[in-house]
């Protein structure tokens, strides 16, 4: 775990942001390599520790069984989205913080075996979990306007119909290489360009295959019921995807929305703020983008909860 390449990003940051002490019972809600578990853990705190990736569990077990008698590190091997049914089951019902650290890891992106990304050819899978629907299962079967429509929401891809009438048109595909040279085709990719037109199509097709918005929803609402009063959340995304349904589920749960235009009528909140108003959003600065340049899109928003009930679970997740 010591020897991984993974750099936590924002480490100081989102550890200012949940302030642990001695005692506090912390989620870390995805893993990886565990950067800021051990921070946390060098704080005093017990960390649960969850992700869905074999191999992350696999490798922090190794750790854990180091722990002694009665270790602070308490890994489950589940989806985040899943974390209140496994804390309940864990006997706990209230922790003093969360952490979530959204997409995929260093870890992931660099093993080619992986499928996520097409800097090296590999197995087009893209599967953090490593069982279900891999990324070529779904390119191969589904049809021109499914395919269309995952990379125009999930990728931003505007020409989204043109690169899915190219994946069509190229079945069967079998590595991320291939994929790659077709989106670049359809694109009209030349060698040199600042951002490589492949990487809206990766980032749709690997949200889609994991279902991660879905996730990051279900465990923000997990969050607002498992955090007690004073409880700290904070969240560090990498698009804006992410970021904005981070900003608004904490806006809602603040009761702090945009103001009504003039013409409308103020409307009442339907319940009491959960949590503060969110902190200001905190971004890479110089040394930690000299550190690490892929924290270069990241954006960390953290959040107080308050002593008001947890809204309903289908407002949490309608927010």
């Amino acid at each position: 775990m010591s020897g991984s390449p993974h750099i936590p990003v924002l480490l100081d940051e989102v550890i200012a942001a949940l302030n642990p002490k001695p005692g506090s019972v912390i989620i870390d809600a995805t893993f990886g390599a565990g950067g800021y578990s051990r921070a946390l853990l060098d704080a005093g705190a017990t960390v649960h520790g969850f992700d869905r990736d074999p191999d992350a569990i696999a490798a922090a077990r190794q750790w854990e069984e180091t722990a002694g008698e009665n270790p602070r590190l308490v890994l489950h091997a589940r989806r985040f989205s899943e974390m209140l049914d496994a804390m309940q089951a864990s006997g706990v019902a209230a922790v003093d913080g969360v952490v979530m650290d959204i997409g995929v890891s260093s870890m992931q992106l660099d093993q080619a075996a992986r499928g996520f990304a097409f800097s090296s050819d590999g197995p087009l899978d893209m599967r953090m979990s490593q069982s279900g629907e891999t990324a070529a299962d779904f390119l191969n079967t589904a049809n021109e306007a499914t395919i269309a429509d995952v990379l125009y929401e999930y990728g931003e891809e505007r020409q989204s119909r043109r690169v899915a009438r190219a994946i069509v048109a190229a079945r069967p595909l079998e590595t991320t290489g291939q994929l790659a040279t077709v989106v670049r085709k359809a694109l009209g990719y030349h060698p040199g360009a600042p951002k490589d037109p492949a990487t809206r199509s990766f980032q749709a097709i690997r949200i889609h295959v994991n279902g991660e918005l879905d996730e990051l929803a279900a465990a923000l609402s997990a969050s607002e019921a498992l955090l007690k009063e004073g409880g700290r959340l904070a969240v560090v995304s990498f698009h804006s995807l992410e970021d904005r349904i981070v900003k608004r589920f904490m806006r809602d749960a603040a009761n702090a929305g945009a103001a009504p235009s003039r013409h409308m009528p103020n409307i009442a909140p339907t319940h009491a703020a959960t949590f503060a108003k969110p902190m200001k959003a905190v971004r890479p600065g110089k040394v930690e983008l000299a550190r690490n340049p892929r924290s270069r899109s990241a954006v960390l928003r953290a959040a107080v909860r308050t002593a008001a009930p947890a809204r309903p679970e289908t407002e949490r997740l309608s927010a």
